[in-house]
């Protein structure tokens, strides 16, 4: 692996920091207190074809390699969680599973608008009582001539009160991972209901809603991929979707780090700066070591994606150390900011609200664990 960025990462990572210092970190804060991002950002991220990284041109993406797309993500987990959790759903869930299984009208007829920000994804597989079991969802979509008919409940959904297409995981079949189907459902179908969740730990900014199924129903030509394929779609989504989690963690990471070196410079305690005290560069040291790390594990990854190499294990061990990092991280920061790292008129404290649930959603650290035990020795722990 080539640890130097190409030229075209690099200006991807400088327009995305520029960008970011600009439209996003100035309001993250006010975003917070208010449990919305402006939902203008959206537009913004597709204008400068960020929610196509990854995406043929031909569909109205930008091109791009996995590469990219972690450069991407980490700039966006600097500025603000919430909104790196628009794109990861909407493009790296939603978007590169269409661009991935969907039939050439299915490409046609959403990768364009979801690529320029005219529409936004969300991936409603977590349910009330199948979270980490997705396997055994109960959310069912039954036949009924040329179109499906799905009834059932999605919580947690990201993007989900925004969303203008739902990638819908329902039960078609019989019990276990191979009796679910996909389906591509518009979230203006009658019968789609959405409640959104207030009241989060972090992420408040974000749109996370409750999906109601009440009767909805969709023509055959919006499943996609093969009756019974749902959840090995989902997985493979998931297995990417780790990656760039990774590296919107060392997003986090790296602003906690960047705000307590500012802050430990000009801070005084006891007549000099507290940069000046070992323990606190020790704090410092141990954010700094685990973000670079936290990168490399990510950008591995993501390299063997763009090899066509075997990577879940990659990206499991990514995540795993990633999202316990950024969580370390802003530990850290705030015991560097002391009493003022409490309040939020400094931001540690949102990273680590923020960070809290990343050891949660797309595979907890507990799965990761499972999944690289699994890897390394042959035994399935889950069953």
């Amino acid at each position: 692996m080539d640890l130097q960025l190409t030229p075209a990462h690099r200006d991807l990572r400088e327009l995305a920091r520029t960008w970011v210092d600009k439209e996003v970190v100035p309001f993250a804060a006010g975003w917070d207190r208010e449990e919305s991002v402006d939902p203008a950002i959206v537009g913004k991220l597709g204008a400068l074809g960020f929610l196509g990284i990854g995406i043929d041109e031909e569909y109205g993406g930008s091109g791009g390699d996995m590469l990219a797309y972690c450069v991407l993500l980490e700039e966006l987990g600097r500025g603000d969680s919430s909104v790196r959790g628009i794109v990861s759903v909407s493009l790296g869930l939603v978007g590169k599973s269409i661009a991935r299984y969907g039939s050439a009208e299915q490409k046609t007829r959403f990768l364009p608008g979801l690529c320029a920000g005219e529409q936004l994804g969300c991936f409603a597989l977590t349910e009330p009582g199948t979270g980490s079991d997705a396997a055994n969802l109960t959310t069912r979509a039954t036949r009924d001539g040329a179109d499906w008919v799905i009834d059932g409940t999605k919580i947690f959904i990201t993007n989900g009160t925004w969303a203008d297409l739902a990638l819908v995981f329902a039960r078609t079949g019989g019990p276990g991972p191979r009796g679910v189907t996909a389906f591509l459902v518009p979230t203006e179908t009658a019968g789609f209901g959405r409640t959104e969740i207030k009241g989060k730990l972090g992420l408040r900014g974000q749109a996370t809603a409750e999906l109601i199924l009440d009767k909805v129903r969709v023509p055959d030509a919006l499943r996609l991929g093969a009756e019974g394929e749902g959840f090995r779609i989902a997985m493979a989504a998931l297995d990417k979707g780790r990656i760039g989690v990774a590296a919107g963690c060392v997003g986090v990471a790296r602003a906690c780090l960047e705000a307590s070196v500012r802050y430990a410079g000009e801070r005084e305690q006891f007549g000099k700066p507290i940069a000046g005290y070992q323990l606190v560069q020790e704090l410092l040291a141990d954010i700094a070591v685990d973000t670079e790390a936290a990168r490399l594990l990510a950008w591995r990854a993501a390299d063997l994606v763009d090899r066509g190499e075997p990577f879940g294990t990659a990206a499991s061990m990514a995540k795993l150390f990633a999202s316990e990092a950024a969580v370390k991280a802003a530990n850290n920061a705030i015991q560097v900011f002391g009493g003022y790292g409490y309040i939020d008129e400094y931001p540690v404290a949102k990273y680590l609200r923020d960070a809290r649930v990343l050891t949660l959603y797309e595979g907890t650290t507990q799965i990761q664990k499972l999944l690289i035990g699994r890897a390394l020795t042959g035994v399935n722990a889950l069953v």
